[in-house]
């Protein structure tokens, strides 16, 4: 269990330590640039899922954190037993990934809206500041950054509900939780044959490894002539 503990924090301090300081040094809406035009540093809050889908009001901001928590837990519980089966190492650094992606985003929901300020177009969040934090309690949003606008171009006019609009791939803003998440299931989709390959098939041996008795004569008449010596 020490490898995907030690794993998950990782993810877990780089995910957290980079919100912490785009929430503290960013406005809302603000970009860097860090590769030309197609990599950019761009800060949003999402109060729901990953790449900005939510349920509405806040009894389904609080339905959200407290799924996550619940799928958490679960995850966990999965990621212990898997550790005890001695399973595959790709199966159990997927689960470690999408766990700490979930715990990534739960932190941001429950806490964040009581650690910090409201994130304005004018000035970034305050950590534990003398005003009172932008939320309650579970009612937290994700802060998202890493935007990856690759392609742009033009919907054709003829294209129901999209005609002429702006094309943007990849237009969704996420965060390395996300990112974690995303990676984790991936593994697990290209690798599930291997991640769950029985163990009982591994070891039964192949037909051509087990030695074929021989109906060799002379083998059969040393067989009877032992047999009657120990009578």
């Amino acid at each position: 269990m020490k490898k995907p503990l030690f794993l998950i924090f990782q993810i877990l301090f780089l995910d957290q330590a980079s919100k912490f300081w785009v929430k503290t040094h960013m406005t809302i809406g603000q970009e860097i640039k860090v590769i030309g035009n197609w990599f950019r540093i761009h800060f949003t809050e999402n109060p729901g899922m990953a790449f900005g889908m939510e349920l509405s009001g806040e009894n389904g901001k609080l339905v959200l954190t407290l799924f996550r928590i619940i799928a958490a837990i679960l995850i966990f519980i999965y990621l212990y037993r898997l550790t005890k089966k001695d399973s595959h190492p790709l199966l159990l650094i997927s689960i470690s990934m999408i766990l700490a992606g979930a715990i990534g985003n739960i932190i941001d929901s429950m806490f964040y809206g009581v650690l910090f300020n409201e994130s304005t177009f004018y000035e970034p969040a305050k950590l534990l500041s003398a005003e009172e934090g932008y939320a309650p309690l579970f009612h937290g949003h994700v802060v998202d950054m890493l935007y990856f606008p690759i392609l742009k171009g033009q919907y054709p006019s003829w294209v129901p509900l999209l005609g002429s609009k702006e094309f943007i791939f990849f237009r969704p803003v996420f965060n390395l939780a996300d990112s974690s998440i995303t990676i984790g299931v991936f593994i697990l989709i290209l690798c599930q044959s291997k991640c769950y390959k029985s163990k009982d098939k591994e070891s039964i041996p192949a037909q051509s490894d087990i030695p074929e008795e021989t109906d060799n004569p002379e083998t059969f008449e040393t067989r009877i002539l032992s047999d009657n010596e120990q009578v």
